[in-house]
């Protein structure tokens, strides 16, 4: 690791990057650290958040629902999920799919005339965020209300095209965030802290929690709490254990997705990265020898949780290395921080750099391409019978067993009952072959592990769910529904994993709610012995 590398990337030295010899990825690296400052820059715009909150509360708007991807939802996710107040939590929604179920729920659990829209897109062109706002736009408008624009916030960078559309629909306030803020590392700035405003949640609570570790980590020794993280994920992913599996209590289960993204996107590129494993299911007792060789763990726990120092033991006499984290949700701040900070440094010590995404705009690209062929979408290679389904694959015959991993890519409609059998596929899986799992749903998972599945280590066994959607919804101003678009997000994907060399497995159904448990762990038991 670099001397002095904490202290010099507080001093912006653009040195301590690899790339730094590259000016296009210098550029980019100098228009990304303001996140370094926000906490501080974002203590002048609290009173203006507290006014908005306040006048959207005496205006009668009961009911918030944030429109994002990415770095501009799954913030606002984790702060419904976790600090939001229990009488707040119902009415709060953030919608991140084009997924049309979703879409039609929201629309039937939500009232116009209560209902304020948080339109969040650092570019301000997001195609999804673009859709949504659209739709519900037009919503609200044939409603018959009367000053629709009241019913819409919008957070941006500066001079973006939402800028301008915000003024034009007279939306009741854009707030603008500053430009050198990625999306992933944009929690303790306006993306934050204005959703968690809406949402009941002080603010400055954010910003206040996150102050010491702050200042903790502007040393250079090993008490740098953010520091010692970063360098833990690089050691161990340069030694084969890239499989950075997080063990979170309940009460903080919702960060994991939120961490997913900023450390899958940030350092997943050049074929290596870190792959974060959220929401695994646990093993049952003493079963321990499920977890292969390429793990390494971070587990976060209350400073009195008695079990954690017993799984953290148990994982370790197994000779898996370990981080215990001791964090509460009122800690939330600082972990947001402490993991910014961390994922910087990690970057750093893998030699890439970690603020930007160049395979999400590839997959990006081969979307919309999609979208203005005509109908229907093609699908090449074809989609074959077997089974009772529909398939076709890429192969990728130069996959390495030993570090493998599943990643479930799922864009069927998201309820409980998809949420447990995706569990099961997970733990059988890793019960017959120690690969580690992660699970994203399409499309929210482009924008967020996305990036690790084309850029980082070719080391993925990819499982795309398709399924035929009952509805149609037009989007507004685009010659194109909801399902279309989602529809187009899946197989650019596909080609995208396919032109980056990826083994894929692409499993179409007709039945949208049909259980396909066990024909998933059938293709994975096939695939993992090809």
């Amino acid at each position: 690791m670099t001397d002095r590398v904490a202290s010099r990337l507080w001093q912006k030295d653009t040195s301590i990057f690899s790339v730094a010899s590259n000016p296009v990825a210098l550029a980019s690296i100098t228009t990304r650290l303001g996140w370094l400052d926000a906490p501080a820059a974002m203590r002048p715009h609290l009173d203006t958040i507290r006014d908005v909150a306040r006048q959207v509360a005496a205006d009668g708007l009961t009911s918030v629902c944030l429109l994002g991807m990415g770095g501009s939802s799954l913030c606002a996710e984790v702060l419904r999920l976790t600090l939001a107040p229990a009488d707040r939590m119902a009415d709060v929604h953030v919608l991140d799919t084009t997924d049309e179920r979703a879409i039609q729920q929201a629309s039937r659990v939500l009232t116009p005339a209560t209902t304020l829209f948080i339109v969040a897109s650092k570019s301000g062109s997001t195609i999804e965020v673009t859709a949504l706002e659209a739709y519900f736009r037009t919503w609200v408008t044939n409603a018959a209300i009367t000053t629709p624009g009241r019913h819409f916030i919008a957070i941006t960078d500066p001079d973006t095209a939402m800028v301008a559309h915000a003024a034009a629909h007279h939306y009741r306030h854009t707030f603008i965030n500053p430009a050198d803020i990625g999306g992933r590392f944009s929690a303790l700035s306006l993306f934050g802290l204005v959703p968690a405003a809406l949402m009941g949640i002080d603010p400055a609570v954010l910003l206040d929690g996150a102050a010491p570790m702050i200042d903790a980590c502007r040393t250079d020794d090993d008490d740098n709490p953010g520091l010692a993280l970063g360098e833990y994920m690089a050691e161990h992913a340069l030694a084969g254990r890239d499989k950075l599996t997080l063990i979170l209590p309940p009460a903080m289960a919702a960060l994991g997705l939120w961490v997913e993204q900023l450390v899958a996107e940030s350092t997943g590129k050049q074929g290596r990265g870190v792959l974060p494993i959220v929401d695994e299911p646990l093993p049952a007792s003493g079963q321990l020898d499920e977890y292969g060789r390429d793990r390494a763990f971070v587990l976060v726990s209350d400073p009195a949780d008695d079990i954690a120092v017993t799984r953290r033991q148990a994982l370790a006499g197994e000779g898996h290395p370990v981080m215990h984290l001791q964090s509460t949700p009122r800690d939330l701040g600082a972990e947001f921080f402490r993991w910014e900070f961390a994922t910087a440094i990690a970057g750093i010590a893998l030699d890439v750099n970690p603020f930007d995404e160049p395979n999400v705009r590839d997959a990006k690209s081969r979307t919309q391409a999609l979208l203005a062929l005509g109908d229907p979408l093609p699908v090449n290679p074809p989609l074959v019978a077997r089974d009772g389904f529909l398939g076709r694959s890429h192969r990728n015959v130069n996959i390495d067993p030993a570090g493998t991993f599943v990643a479930i890519l799922d864009y069927l409609p998201q309820d409980a009952g998809r949420a447990t059998a995706v569990a099961h596929v997970r733990a059988a899986i890793r019960h017959r072959t120690k690969a580690a799992t992660t699970y994203g749903a399409g499309p929210r998972y482009l924008h967020s592990t996305g990036q690790f599945h084309k850029g980082g280590t070719n080391a993925g066994l990819f499982l795309l769910l398709t399924g035929a959607d009952a509805t149609a919804t037009p989007v507004p101003d685009a010659d194109y529904t909801f399902s279309r678009l989602k529809h187009a997000q899946a197989l650019g994907d596909y080609e995208a994993l396919v032109a980056n060399g990826r083994h894929v497995v692409h499993f179409h159904v007709s039945d949208a709610d049909a259980d396909f448990s066990t024909a998933l762990e059938t293709l994975v038991n096939e695939a993992m012995r090809q």
